[in-house]
């Protein structure tokens, strides 16, 4: 399979290289999002593609955006990607590209989670609570919650980490009614989505949203939706609380650097191994195919 590191479209101005994705204007009101292959791991940018990686994040956005799009209105145009790039451009949009609306975007990630892991279990063990939410005694990791909790975090700028805050510091960022609206919509969002994924076999332990607004203040989702990328997808078959369960997306590229004891975890990245990229294309491949019953188009 082709890989993509970096897109080179020159027909339309360029806005900007995300972590992922590079996004290009498509007039005024439209934006081209290209999802790379490229891959980030403690928020650095690796030197190696995953082949296929793009595809996967792209098709598994859509899968989601036509799914929940009775909930919240989305960015997507239905215009074909391919039909706003020159010719010699086509392969570089195929099956990973949108055209989407161009948003306002809030500068607030939506954080849903439904089980105590990650950073989460990280604050509920030093203070029996997630982002100032208070949460049971007693629970194990990767245990699942009463009920899901809604935690924001900050957008940080590109390379640097987002930020928790409490749902307080997002009314005063954005204004009360706009956070109420954001937190019962993806709350709303993930109980729908993860109530789908558990007939596939799939746990969705948490995942994060990101909305925008558009000319008339009326709230979207926007960016990417319950991608490998941006959610914890645990397979349900070998899911047990008290441990870190095995999860399909960048786990094993990680899990090797974690082995990298002399790398401070910032820019450069470290050459990955061929065997890590292979397993965590693989990984990333099998939770599209598990996820919506079908085999990643080519």
């Amino acid at each position: 399979m082709n890989s993509l590191y970096q897109s080179s479209i020159q027909s339309l101005p360029l806005l900007g290289h995300g972590k992922v994705r590079d996004n290009y204007a498509v007039g005024d009101d439209k934006i081209l999002i290209v999802t790379t292959d490229r891959l980030s791991a403690f928020d650095v940018v690796m030197n190696e593609p995953i082949p296929g990686k793009g595809k996967v994040l792209n098709q598994m956005s859509d899968f989601w955006f036509e799914k929940l799009g009775h909930i919240v209105p989305n960015h997507l145009t239905g215009v074909a990607p391919e039909s706003v790039v020159a010719p010699n451009e086509v392969e570089q949009v195929n099956g990973r590209a949108v055209v989407a609306k161009r948003l306002k975007p809030i500068m607030v990630e939506a954080v849903v989670r439904g089980y105590i892991i990650g950073s989460g279990w990280k604050d509920y063990q030093q203070s029996g609570a997630i982002c100032g939410i208070a949460l049971p005694a007693g629970l194990q990791q990767a245990e699942k919650l009463p009920e899901p909790i809604f935690t924001p975090a900050a957008k940080a700028d590109l390379g640097e980490h987002d930020e928790n805050i409490s749902f307080t510091q997002m009314e005063e960022k954005i204004g009360a009614e706009l956070a109420a609206k954001m937190r019962d919509i993806s709350i709303k969002l993930y109980t729908t989505a993860a109530e789908y994924a558990a007939t596939r076999g799939i746990i969705i332990a948490d995942t994060k949203f990101e909305f925008g607004l558009d000319d008339n203040n009326v709230l979207h989702l926007m960016d990417e939706v319950l991608t490998a990328d941006s959610s914890r997808f645990w397979p349900a078959d070998s899911y047990a609380p008290g441990m870190s369960p095995p999860s399909f997306d960048k786990q094993f590229v990680r899990d090797y650097l974690e082995t990298l004891t002399e790398w401070p975890k910032t820019a450069p990245a470290p050459n990955l191994p061929q065997d890590v990229i292979d397993k965590t294309q693989a990984k990333y491949f099998e939770a599209i195919e598990r996820l919506t019953g079908e085999k990643l188009k080519a």
